[in-house]
Parts: C-alpha cells; structure tokens; sequence
C-alpha cells in the first residue's frame, strides 16, 4: 500500500571526565608573562587559561562543553572545589574566583592527596551514574587528570607514585603540567627530581609531561591536550515507514456507503 517515509538524524555524543587539579600553594604569587608579555601571578595565569580550556576562547580552544568536568585545587591540603557537573558557567565563576591560599599552617603542596581524590571521583562515575541519570547520558569515553603545578609534593598523605597507581588501576590518564620559571626555556634543561616524578607518573599512566613558562607555552600545552581528548560524536540515521492504507480505505468506504445510499433511495425509485 501507499506509505511515506521519514528519517531523522540523532547524535550520540562520548564525552570525557575530567579532573582539573589547580595549585594554590604561596608559589603561585611567583610572577610570569600573560599573552601581551606582560608580568602577571601564576595564579591568574592558571586561571585564564583553565577557564579557557573549559569554556573555549573562540581561537585555539574550543571548550569543552560535552565532557564531565570537575576542579580540585590542593595548597597543604586538597579540595574538592566543584564536583563533576556539566553545570560549566557555575564551574568558570569558580575557577574565576580562585586565591592563593594565604593561612602559612596551610601553605605546601599536596598534589599526591589531589590525584588520589581525582582518581578516586572518576572511580566512582558508574555509582553517580545509577543515582543520577542525568549525569550520563551516553557512556563516558575515557578518564582523565590534569595537574596544574609548580613545585613538588611536600605535604599530604599520599605519594604521587601511589596516587599514580591508583589512577593507573581505575583507567585515569594523568596530564602533568609544571609551570617554572621564565628563565628556564632551554629544551635540554635536564629534569630536576621533582619534575622526574611528574613525568613517571604521566608516563605510568598514559598520559603526557610538559613543561611550560609563559601564557602561550600554557596555552600550547592545554591545546595540545584539547586535540587528545577528543570527544566522540557519532550520528545515527532513523528512518521511519508511515503507511497510507487508511487513505484508500476511506475513499473505498465512503463510495460503497454512498452507493448502498443510492440504492436504497433515488436509484431504487428509478428502476
């Protein structure tokens, strides 16, 4: 019979879950170079360029609107500051509104205690996603840690080598990135203890080490990771038959309706 046929086209979207880990030790007073060369805190440097990477900058980053995105920053100790959410505007003004953690019984670095803590959320995605079914609609393609910092771990309870571990156990990627002096540009600069253990666990993990000194550096490296952590967007086409049998079945109807009419009334006189 006569039908017509429709199609519509449904994307599937994998996003990423990602723990940013910000460091808010007394160092990141230290000064560097923003876009223009101009002298700015580490601090507010870190924070332009996280916030681009979550919300995009209409250039080189696009943002990241289908991914999970959490933020954990870690002085002597670690915070949860936002949980995993796609609620990203609640997360930029966060970031925006980070400091410097200014109380000296809590200055240090403890960015053992922040990894453990990122692995152990991104762990936990399967639970979140069974109390919440808004949080996932499609499954999550990978897990991954970006650390943002600028010394070594000298606080917490945790080592980074065991916090890698764990990470490495659970499926989380760890993205490194140490933030040093201007000074230090030299590509052959030989890696200091501190920065071997960041690149051992980056490693363990699968995931990448860098160095950087500057906005464009940090820009570069965010950039970088952007084009790893790709997002996997597939379409789906949906076609759909509609059958228009009742259409020929009512004009069928109708004619055999008005013919009996008929013929009980003015054809009947007639013959």
């Amino acid at each position: 019979g006569p039908e017509i046929k429709s199609s519509h086209i449904r994307e599937k979207t994998q996003g990423i879950a990602i723990q940013l880990l910000v460091d808010i030790s007394s160092s990141m007073d230290m000064r560097n170079l923003d876009r223009d060369g101009q002298s700015i805190t580490r601090m507010e440097l870190a924070k332009a360029l996280v916030a681009d990477f979550i919300g995009g900058d209409g250039e080189r980053l696009p943002g990241r609107p289908h991914d999970l995105i959490g933020l954990i920053t870690f002085a002597r100790y670690a915070d949860t500051r936002s949980p995993l959410t796609f609620g990203h505007q609640a997360l930029l003004d966060i970031v925006r509104q980070l400091k410097i953690q200014s109380r000296p019984n809590e200055d240090g670095t403890a960015y053992g205690d922040a990894l453990a803590i990122a692995a152990a959320r991104l762990h936990t995605l399967p639970e979140l996603n069974h109390n919440n079914s808004q949080l996932m609609s499609e499954p999550i393609a990978s897990k991954v840690i970006i650390l943002l910092t600028d010394g070594e771990n000298n606080s917490g309870t945790h080592l980074p080598v065991e916090a890698a571990g764990l990470a490495k156990k659970w499926g989380c990627r760890i993205y490194a990135i140490r933030l040093g002096d201007p000074s230090e540009t030299s590509v052959d600069l030989q890696l200091s203890p501190a920065e071997e253990v960041l690149q051992h666990i980056c490693r363990e993990t699968g995931g990448h080490f860098r160095q950087v000194h500057d906005f464009e550096s940090m820009l570069a490296v965010y950039a970088e990771i952007d084009q790893l952590e790709k997002v996997e967007i597939t379409q789906e086409l949906h076609q759909q038959n509609t059958a228009l049998f009742w259409l020929p079945l009512i004009i069928a109807v109708t004619t055999l309706i008005a013919a009996l009419s008929l013929e009980t009334t003015w054809l009947h006189k007639l013959l």
